[in-house]
């Protein structure tokens, strides 16, 4: 009969043989809502001046509804053929690779990895502009609103990498759940700061005028048409988290199936955002009418009180940090995957070495340690040389979107139902597919034509908030 000591090792890993899964619908939830309401949140009620009253708060009502679609889709691929007890697929493109066949899987790779590589860069930007902006704020706020306030941020890309390189030695997603419920709770500290702040100006009476169908007065039809097409693709990208979605779905314990789990932790990740999404948009286009803004808490957006818009900027910046590791981690797990299936005899991939500090224990691995260390510092290297990046997230956000949000879950969907050619059901999921596909492609020009306006101003390494 097996000892004591062996049944407590049967019961420490899980059917395919790795360390026991512990997630649950909270900590899958967490992931969810750090993953998709970010800064982009604080951008929405510019998206409503653009879309106007009744296609603002529908569209964002819409796409809502289709990721909960389309996510929920995507977590019976998790494991096949059986969604309960199937083999597990670690990640998407293992999924595609095992559902889809062919060569399918690499342009889902290609698209994935790229998408979350840029939105690295893109945090990191974003993170050393909320620094700036405190201290914009604060030289205001000093100084006057007319003061010449510019400060470099490449400073703080540079501090942000160094704690990045830090956090990164979290193992993998299993770990980081208590990094992504302090994200969360930050993503809404600042979320309901900026709606408080909206809500206190409408009260007061300052509010501006809006419109139903949005645009500002000042702008020409050309202009408005490249602002909707944004407005359209901010949205969309703003809500979609698919591209982390599997590997959300592979931290979570196998009873009650995963599946189930995930979507629970689908349908209160989107019921939260949508609620915030709504909340913010809606109550700062009414604070600031066809003017607003980009961001409501940066720039050009509140100023006072200064205290509170510092500490919605402290928020964002602890949300970020957050953020980074949660969409890196599919990466950093792809190729600690590859690496030891390769080289699986190596001491230098799969050794770990247990180090301890007080009560704090973890392992170090020096494969681990040095391959992302060199991806954290060539993401704070790229975001230093190109400031304007967020153009280029943009874009390889509208290129992701609609293949991995809609494209690739509905097709894994027929194939795994046998859904018939030119049947009711395959007729509406192929519908589904063009809609966004033709968002994805508006989303991507209005990105390009940002990115040309963008080589214009900017110079590498000379950006300066």
């Amino acid at each position: 009969m097996p000892n004591q000591s062996q049944k407590e090792a049967d019961t420490a890993v899980d059917d395919d043989g790795k360390p026991k899964r512990t997630g649950t619908t909270w900590t899958a939830s967490a992931h969810i809502i750090t993953a998709v309401i970010g800064a982009g949140v604080l951008t929405l009620p510019w998206v409503m001046a653009q879309l106007g009253w009744i296609l603002g708060i529908s569209y964002i009502i819409i796409v809502a509804i289709v990721t909960l679609y389309t996510s929920n889709l995507l977590t019976d691929c998790y494991r096949t053929p059986d969604p309960v007890t199937g083999k597990r697929n670690r990640n998407y493109m293992e999924a595609v690779k095992t559902i889809l066949g062919g060569k399918m899987h690499l342009m889902c790779g290609i698209v994935q990895y790229a998408n979350l590589s840029g939105a690295a860069i893109g945090y990191t930007i974003t993170t050393s502009v909320s620094i700036v902006s405190i201290q914009k704020i604060n030289c205001f706020h000093k100084r006057g609103i007319e003061a010449p306030c510019h400060f470099s941020n490449n400073p703080y890309m540079i501090g942000l990498g160094v704690v990045e390189i830090f956090l990164s030695q979290i193992p993998n997603f299993h770990k980081l759940s208590w990094l992504s419920i302090i994200a969360a709770a930050m993503s809404f500290g600042y979320a309901f700061i900026g709606i408080g702040l909206s809500l206190t100006t409408i009260i007061q009476g300052n509010g501006e005028s809006t419109s139903l169908i949005g645009g500002g007065k000042d702008q020409n039809s050309r202009e408005r048409v490249w602002s909707m097409l944004v407005a359209l693709g901010n949205v969309a990208l703003a809500s979609s988290y698919s591209q982390i979605a599997i590997d959300i779905q592979d931290s979570l314990k196998s009873s009650p199936p995963e599946n189930k789990v995930m979507k629970m932790a689908n349908r209160v990740g989107i019921f939260v955002m949508t609620i915030i999404f709504l909340l913010c948009a809606c109550s700062g286009y009414a604070a600031f009418g066809s003017n607003t803004p980009g961001s409501i808490l940066m720039g050009s957006g509140f100023k006072e009180p200064f205290w509170l818009i510092d500490l919605a900027n402290v928020f964002l910046i602890v949300h970020l940090i957050g953020a980074y590791q949660v969409i890196v981690q599919p990466i950093f797990c792809v190729v600690e995957l590859w690496a030891g299936q390769r080289w699986s005899e190596s001491s230098f991939i799969t050794r770990e070495y247990p180090i301890g500090f007080g009560k704090m224990k973890f392992n170090l691995n020096l494969f681990r340690l040095i391959w992302r260390t060199i991806f954290v510092t060539i993401v704070t290297v790229l975001a230093m040389a190109m400031p304007f990046f967020n153009e280029m997230l943009g874009l390889l956000g509208a290129v992701g979107y609609w293949p991995l949000t809609i494209y690739f879950p509905t097709q894994m969907y027929i194939t795994k139902q046998k859904i018939k050619r030119q049947t009711l059901k395959w007729f509406g999921l192929q519908t589904l597919n063009f809609i966004f596909m033709i968002v994805s492609i508006a989303a991507a020009c209005a990105a390009i034509h940002g990115i040309h306006e963008a080589f214009h101003k900017y110079k590498p390494f000379m950006y300066k908030v």
